[in-house]
């Protein structure tokens, strides 16, 4: 018989997930950054190394020289390296080459794991620069500062990065926590209103799988919402981060090693949506039209009640969030529309188990490991006929 021996040990890595909010974070005045960067080591001044979002740049063209005379009142603590102006949007994580372009700026910069690497924009720039930080030098601490309220709200606070590769969304990544995350609302001023709608999406998504009460918050708030009212933005914000926070420190499964991803509700269609129409949808508006598809699957089921299914769709049509797209009747030479092909493609993410959530309530989920194809159709013929 075989023989083996072997060692083992726990390894624990604590990690600390901090999110802050404030307001013109590069202001003179506003020692965030500054105390944020210096809090862990001491000796040689911290170089940082920022990628800014080119959209982000453009509407707001006094950044590069705040953040260079941010630099210069803090020079006995702060080294700018550089600033570079990177073009934003999915074809950023669709382009090996830029990606290449940031790992030889952290070369020929001499980035170090002492060093820091910023990134201020959308989600696009926030994933593929945030993947670039935690690879180099197997891992670089990086500062997150979303500039939209969908990563204010959700993906920016967020531990994964990840660029795409061969046509699938963010198959190549990593999770890696960011050292911190800024929300400066300053930034949301200059948003267009595609992108300030976007963030409301993952609010909903967050309230229907964790808290009816925030839910119902929305549902009061939805005239302030589309006024794009401050107060009301930033505490939309602030509750949906605190929500998605607080579910990557206490579920017990920070990293997805498990089938289980309650904050993907509603994705595994918008996924496949976004590629259908070579993201000419935003995420926001894929993902509105796939918690459409999977509340009206939930009540189709027996799980969730009409009424609380009725009040679901009436709340995304009233925040002005579409509930069909062509994309969805695409077929693939069967009686199945390509948008299907998404539940294969959401298994593999996950591992080999499909594992879908969905609702038995508002504020209350479940998880099943099939999906009935027809009752998937049927749902979202329904969605057509609203």
């Amino acid at each position: 018989m075989a023989q083996f021996s072997h060692i083992e040990y726990p390894i624990k890595i604590p990690y600390q997930l901090r999110v802050y909010f404030t307001k013109g974070a590069f202001e003179l005045d506003n020692p965030l950054f500054r105390d944020l960067a210096c809090t862990r080591e001491s000796g040689n001044r911290r170089k940082a190394l920022f990628y800014v979002d080119e959209a982000v740049s453009q509407a707001n063209p006094e950044l590069t020289g705040q953040i260079g005379s941010y630099f210069d009142q803090y020079a006995d603590d702060l080294r700018l390296m550089d600033i570079e102006i990177l073009a934003g949007g999915e074809s950023l994580k669709n382009d090996p080459d830029r990606l290449e372009r940031i790992y030889t700026d952290i070369e020929d910069h001499k980035i170090c794991r002492h060093s820091y690497i910023v990134a201020i924009g959308g989600g696009a720039l926030l994933d593929t620069v945030g993947f670039a930080a935690a690879t180099a030098h197997r891992g670089i601490r990086h500062f997150r500062f979303p500039t939209t309220t969908l990563g204010q709200a959700d993906a920016g606070v967020g531990v994964k990065n990840g660029v795409n590769f061969h046509q699938k969304k963010n198959f190549v990544g990593a999770f890696a926590p960011p050292f911190a995350v800024i929300n400066d609302y300053k930034f949301l001023s200059t948003l267009p209103e595609v992108h300030l709608r976007n963030g409301y999406i993952e609010a909903i998504k967050v309230a229907l799988i964790r808290d009816a009460k925030f839910f119902e918050w929305i549902e009061e708030n939805v005239d302030a919402l589309n006024e794009f009212d401050g107060e009301t933005m930033e505490e939309l914000i602030h509750r949906c981060a605190e929500h998605h926070v607080a579910h990557i420190a206490t579920s017990g499964d920070p990293f997805e090693m498990g089938s289980v991803r309650p904050l993907d509700f509603g994705h595994w269609a918008a996924h496949k949506l976004e590629q259908l129409s070579e993201f000419d949808l935003s995420h926001g508006e894929a993902v509105a039209i796939g918690i459409a598809i999977d509340t009206l699957y939930s009540e189709e089921m027996g799980y969730l009640d009409s009424k609380s299914a009725n009040r679901i769709l009436t709340l995304l049509k009233k925040l002005h969030f579409e509930l069909f797209s062509d994309h969805l009747e695409r077929r693939n030479g069967s009686r199945f529309p390509y948008v299907l092909e998404g539940l294969e493609e959401f298994r593999e993410h996950l591992g080999g188990l499909l594992t879908i959530t969905l609702l038995k309530r508002i504020g209350s989920r479940f998880e099943v490991h099939e999906m009935d194809t027809d009752v998937v159709l049927k749902s979202m013929n329904r969605l057509k006929s609203l």
